[in-house]
């Protein structure tokens, strides 16, 4: 590509420098326009702008790839350990023995919430949902943490980085207890940062617990796949909030509140709520029919991703997954073989082919977590649980750059023109 991109504007030539990355598409560097031609460009959404740049995350959605620093999510997902992951999107490369374990205990470390925290739960109704709850409760970090609220101090912004990812299985945990009227589980040290997690969950006081294996491996599997995603409407959230010089347990507060909403982060339950409502694979015929008709409401759920127009990567680590899961449990699910069916149909319909409606990992990580036993309510948490990895990553390398601007998108106005104002009596 050229070296500038050439814009006519109001009968004015100017010229903008084309930017490249590593890899993907040339960037068009377009800070200057308003400037030089008094004009903004117009995009909803911001489907087609660059917010930053990033080395973190790069994906190619028409290819269904998606890199961590580089490296496959499938072979991250089938080699790595989420600690391992969360090492290097924070420090940019993989962790030696050494350097995985030292970064393993200071999240141990950091585990326990301030037993002040418990009262504050309380507060809530025991029907709240856990992503209100995780809302109040990592905003209120703040109020509980002052020596790590200084984004100037790297030393505070790393501390404050290994305490949200520490903390936050302990928040989702304690979210889960409260609405099942269970006792908190403190964390366990000796265990991995799933294995602790399942144990603060399921465990109760009048008997051991065994973390499953099996079930441990798959659930780091769901962090891993769920770590980070580029520039999604979350981590945008972070930033934006982050850019205003928030303290960083209100950004991810922010994220939390945004990841919530169901074109975000609800995408599982609605997946999974879909495949009970067709019930068995006999019905699948029916609901496709449906799928295809415009004036049906109906929808597939966990097909086809804003950004992927092939096989999200992720999917195929989960669909293993639920294999593994359900004979390790001995479930007999008729779900599982509703969905095995239901993607098989998909992908050989012309349909589904042509507009590129693939599955996406929403499709099967709903059934798994289930299978576990996690009540739906609960499957935005454990994303938001795994995404805060992703999202402190890319807030310290916002607060890191040298070029970073508190955030200001532009608009298209379409109100009333200038108008004089007119007292109540003539009106």
């Amino acid at each position: 590509m050229a070296d500038n991109a050439k814009l006519q504007v109001a009968g004015k030539d100017v010229e903008f420098p084309v930017r490249s990355g590593t890899i993907g598409p040339d960037v068009v560097d377009i800070r200057k326009l308003y400037a030089q031609t008094g004009a903004f460009t117009y995009d909803p959404g911001f489907t087609s702008t660059a917010s930053c740049d990033s080395a973190l995350t790069y994906i190619d959605g028409d290819e269904g790839v998606l890199l961590h620093r580089g490296y496959p999510i499938g072979q991250l997902a089938e080699e790595s350990s989420f600690m391992e992951v969360a090492y290097l999107l924070l420090n940019g490369e993989l962790p030696s023995g050494e350097e995985l374990g030292n970064f393993t205990t200071t999240i141990s470390r950091h585990t326990m919430l301030h037993e002040q925290l418990a009262t504050f739960y309380r507060g809530f109704r025991r029907d709240a949902h856990p992503m209100a709850i995780m809302c109040g409760v990592v905003g209120a970090l703040s109020a509980f943490y002052h020596d790590s609220t200084d984004i100037t101090d790297p030393t505070q912004r790393t501390i404050a980085s290994h305490r949200l990812i520490a903390k936050m299985p302990t928040i989702a945990a304690m979210a889960y207890k409260y609405s099942v009227g269970q006792p908190f589980q403190y964390p366990d040290n000796s265990l991995s940062y799933t294995g602790n997690f399942l144990k603060m969950t399921f465990g109760v006081p009048a008997e051991p617990y065994e973390v499953n294996p099996v079930v441990e491996k798959a659930l780091d599997r769901i962090f891993i796949l769920h770590a980070d995603h580029e520039q999604n409407a979350s981590t945008s959230t972070v930033r934006l909030a982050g850019s205003s010089g928030a303290n960083p347990f209100a950004c991810m507060a922010a994220g939390i509140a945004c990841l919530w909403g169901p074109a975000h982060g609800g995408a599982n339950e609605a997946a999974l709520n879909m495949l009970r409502e067709i019930g068995t694979p006999e019905r699948i015929p029916e609901y496709i029919a449906r799928a295809k008709n415009k004036d049906d409401p109906f929808r597939l759920m966990g097909f086809g991703h804003r950004v992927y127009k092939n096989y999200d990567p992720r999917a195929t680590v989960m669909q293993k997954t639920v294999r593994e899961v359900f004979e390790s449990l001995g479930v007999n699910d008729p779900v599982f073989e509703t969905a095995l069916r239901l993607e098989e149909l998909a992908l050989s319909d012309d349909y589904f082919i042509e507009k590129k409606l693939f599955p996406n990992v929403d499709f099967y990580s709903g059934v798994i977590l289930s299978a576990i036993g996690f009540p739906t309510t609960m499957f935005t948490a454990l994303f938001a649980l795994a995404r805060t990895v992703g999202w402190v990553a890319q807030w310290n390398e916002m607060i890191s750059d040298p070029e970073q601007k508190i955030g200001r998108p532009r608009q298209l106005y379409t109100g009333p023109a200038q108008r004089d104002y007119v007292p109540v009596g003539q009106r």
